[in-house]
């Protein structure tokens, strides 16, 4: 299957620093067909029939968001494109914000006028520092043609990972070290500043303006019953063209890998950065979707060179050191795991390690507050299933008798 480019429809297309090639090619036009034509209720029944949902990895409904945040009684309400795109392997949102600045700040005005919010925030990621000339100028630039009247003010993180999670992420914004928040209440309802609050990824709110000007029916043709529309992928590793791929959602990992980024000798491949899947050569046909295995966007392939425990140990490194250590599970959890792994890692593995370690992972996927802690027990499970004999060949000879 070719590719299908919604999300990516205007990169390396328009002039990212000049607002009339993105006007020449419909631009702000959704928004101006949004506020002349419906109301906020319509707009928020448009996106909620599309059946767009959150491409940041937890693929929450994007309408179901706005309409709760639209049922509150609060005046004072925020939006917030989250573009902190800290996970390992991900780059599909810096490539979106180079390429196509405007079709973010006109989803974020469609946004604020669907839900009532007078102002919104892009959170930057830190190392994205480059790019705020660049932000900046768009939306100066989107002010100055009479477009957009919506304030949207750009805040940049200092570089933690855990920032990408929502609640975090606001309080970074509030200027709070960013930590996670216990959950009932929910951003909708008591976000930022304890205002209702909206946040969706980049990814996501690059869908808006399509939906808005082509129908939740073009839309939701796209894809499979529980996932619709296009996915965009970061595909690096072991490949001969790595980039930025758009595929409709539901195609295979095949289509991505081998025919898109074309990948040789193919032995694993993780999908979701640090916490997401490892899956082996032999379920490379696996259907990219939320139904499946979809993760936020990064892909990373790995040929018959790579050792299954040198991947978990670095995605392990990785997570133990963003950890923001609110919650005992993940602060110690991801420790231990990471001290067990390199045991194996070192070639010093103990055989009652692999009945340790999926007992570990069950209680840090049950008790931990955020995805973080939720999610790094996912590539350990996997690379015990699927590439048992790894593990076996680093129990060394004080571990005990392999299993």
């Amino acid at each position: 299957m070719p590719e299908k480019k919604v999300v990516l429809r205007n990169c390396r297309v328009i002039d990212p620093r000049q607002i009339d090639s993105y006007l020449a090619r419909d631009g702000f036009q959704a928004l101006k067909k949004a506020r002349d034509e419906m109301t906020p209720e319509q707009v928020i029944a448009e996106v909620k029939a599309s059946g767009l949902r959150g491409r940041g990895g937890a693929g929450f409904p994007c309408g179901l968001k706005w309409e709760l945040a639209r049922k509150s009684q609060e005046a004072e309400k925020y939006i917030i494109a989250n573009a902190d795109e800290g996970e390992m392997g991900t780059f599909k949102d810096r490539y979106i914000l180079e390429n196509d600045p405007f079709s973010l700040i006109e989803a974020l005005a469609i946004a604020g006028y669907a839900v009532g919010a007078e102002k919104g925030y892009i959170y930057l990621r830190a190392e994205y520092h480059n790019l705020l000339d660049l932000l900046t100028n768009a939306i100066k630039q989107a002010k100055q043609k009479g477009r957009l009247d919506f304030d949207i003010e750009l805040r940049e993180g200092a570089g933690a990972y855990v920032c990408g999670e929502e609640t975090a992420l606001m309080d970074s914004i509030e200027g709070k070290r960013g930590e996670i928040r216990y959950r009932p209440p929910y951003p909708p309802t008591k976000g930022l500043w304890q205002r209702p609050t909206v946040i969706n990824n980049v990814e996501t709110l690059m869908n808006i303006p399509p939906i808005i000007l082509n129908g939740a029916g073009w839309f939701s043709k796209m894809g499979t019953a529980e996932s619709k529309g296009t996915k965009v992928f970061s595909v690096s590793g072991d490949v001969n063209k790595p980039g930025v791929y758009e595929l409709v959602m539901g195609s295979s990992l095949r289509e991505l890998v081998a025919a898109l980024a074309q990948a040789e000798r193919v032995r694993m491949v993780q999908v979701g950065g640090a916490g997401g899947r490892i899956l082996p050569y032999a379920m490379i046909d696996t259907s990219l979707a939320y139904e499946s295995v979809l993760g936020a966007g990064a892909v990373i392939v790995l040929d018959e060179s790579r050792d299954a425990i040198d991947v978990v140990y670095k995605s392990l490194e990785f997570m133990a050191e963003e950890s923001c250590g609110k919650c005992a599970p993940c602060r110690e959890g991801t420790e231990v795991m990471m001290e067990i792994i390199g045991r194996f890692w070192r070639g010093e593995g103990e055989a009652r390690d692999l009945k340790i370690l999926p007992e570990l992972a069950e209680v840090m996927r049950l008790a931990s507050l955020c995805g973080l802690g939720q999610t790094t027990p996912t590539p350990v499970i996997d690379s015990l299933q699927y590439f048992s004999g790894d593990y076996q060949n680093k129990i060394g000879a004080k571990g005990g008798a392999r299993v």
